[in-house]
């Protein structure tokens, strides 16, 4: 009986050394992002339907230095997009809208309204062409009331990226649309009907939509950058981020929401299931599904002015990681693939300081002029006090650091630049290392 004891009293004390080394690790990778400017925010992790980690980092407000902590509240973008998907759900679980229902039948006259379906709106596959790619709105409407109508016209002064069905693209606008359905079918306010039937049940009491009047001290500042002093970025109306990406929200509120998809509350197990199938590019209804370290993996991320958010969660082993920053970085993915293989002893990276070269001012000249990345989204380098800067189209402008002679690299987000040089030694484009490698010609 003693051995048995023992033996149980080991195995338990194992399970706590465990616990404590996995909380430390994950601690110290964020501190490195933290430290290195990389991360501004507030991140859990759970297990088992246990918290293991939640903390915040950095300022909740820079210019006050007001910290960050589990309380602080957020913009959490386009992971609004699952609400909205798990409300149509639940509209087609009592039989008052189908996934394949026409947009037409809700909105006459839409172009390709009669091929479009609602699961076409759900999974990016409509071809509606998506407003936040038109720098112009993104530049200067962001902080204006749009109404249902206006919106609508947006939309249609844009011709269709492709036949419904035959592609994928990622659309704000589609998004938009099923939050209009939404609103018809229930002739009642979007936000109203994401609060009767999920915030309320699952007492989300800190998340909501209008951001812009959000009195909360809580309330978070969002920052185009922090370095080297802060950036701040205007806050986006709820009308245009709206059903796309409206939501603000808190670390804790957001892994209620977490739990309740994993106990099959507010949908039925088979609507739940349908979420989580992936149709093209691995995409179901306002999820990612994948898989990481041999486990399946649904995540998503938000992006809106001034935030980043990501939520991964490996539903067979009951594991969440959320992250949120109010300093437009771009690691919050990075930063929860990290800490999930933390939690399950996979090897991960901490952030390595880089570390800045001289390069003489006459070889930095070179650089100068304008890229083009892709229409309408350009990035300008120019030379200030001897140092190269860039600014891309809408965006504050930020220092460049030396790594190589023809390679810089940006303190403010992970992300670095490369100048590439014809036959003849002249300057013909650049190439922007930031989530994948995206290419931009020089035009002046």
């Amino acid at each position: 009986m003693k051995k048995i004891v023992l033996s149980l009293l080991v195995s338990f004390l194992f399970i706590q050394l465990n616990a404590q080394l996995v909380e430390q690790k994950i601690d110290e990778l964020l501190r490195a992002y933290s430290n290195q400017n990389k991360f501004n925010g507030s991140v859990l992790v759970a297990q088992k339907g246990k918290i293991i980690y939640q903390k915040g980092f950095g300022y909740r407000n820079a210019e006050q230095k007001i910290p960050n902590d589990v309380n602080s509240i957020f913009q959490i973008g386009s992971i609004t997009k699952q609400f909205t998907a798990a409300i149509i759900m639940e509209l087609q679980q009592e039989g008052k809208v189908s996934v394949k229902d026409k947009l037409s039948k809700y909105f006459p006259g839409f172009v390709n309204g009669d091929k479009i379906t609602i699961e076409n709106l759900l999974t990016h596959t409509s071809g509606i062409h998506s407003y936040t790619d038109d720098s112009v709105v993104m530049k200067s409407d962001v902080t204006k009331h749009y109404t249902q109508q206006q919106m609508l016209k947006l939309f249609a002064g844009y011709p269709p990226d492709f036949e419904p069905g035959v592609d994928w693209r990622y659309s704000n606008s589609g998004y938009s649309l099923l939050g209009y359905i939404i609103e018809k079918v229930e002739n009642k306010p979007y936000e109203k009907v994401v609060r009767e039937r999920i915030f309320q049940p699952l007492a989300m009491t800190n998340s909501g939509f209008d951001f812009t009047n959000l009195s909360s001290p809580n309330k978070t500042k969002g920052y185009f950058s922090l370095n080297p002093k802060p950036a701040p970025a205007p806050i986006v109306d709820s009308t245009i981020a709206y059903s796309a990406g409206a939501i603000y929200s808190t670390v804790g509120d957001l892994y209620k929401w977490e739990r309740a998809i994993y106990t099959n509350k507010v949908l039925k197990p088979e609507s739940w299931k349908t979420v989580f199938t992936p149709y093209k590019n691995k995409y179901g209804y306002g999820w990612g599904i994948d898989s990481l370290y041999g486990k399946l993996l649904t995540a998503h991320s938000g992006g809106i002015h001034g935030y980043s958010s990501y939520i991964l969660r490996f539903p067979q082993d009951e594991v969440a990681v959320i992250v949120f920053d109010n300093s437009s970085s771009n690691a919050v993915t990075a930063i929860s693939k990290n800490v999930a293989a933390i939690v399950f002893n996979q090897p991960y990276d901490v952030p390595a300081a880089r570390k800045e070269i001289s390069v003489d001012t006459s070889i930095l000249k070179q650089y100068i002029g304008e890229y083009e990345l892709a229409p309408g989204f350009t990035i300008t380098v120019f030379l200030a006090e001897k140092s190269l800067k860039a600014q891309a189209t809408g965006q504050p402008s930020f220092d460049l650091f030396a790594e190589k002679e023809n390679v810089f690299f940006l303190k403010v987000v992970e992300a670095k630049i490369e100048f590439v040089k014809d036959a003849n030694g002249n300057v013909t484009e650049m190439i922007l290392y930031q989530n994948g490698e995206h290419k931009g010609k020089k035009i002046k």
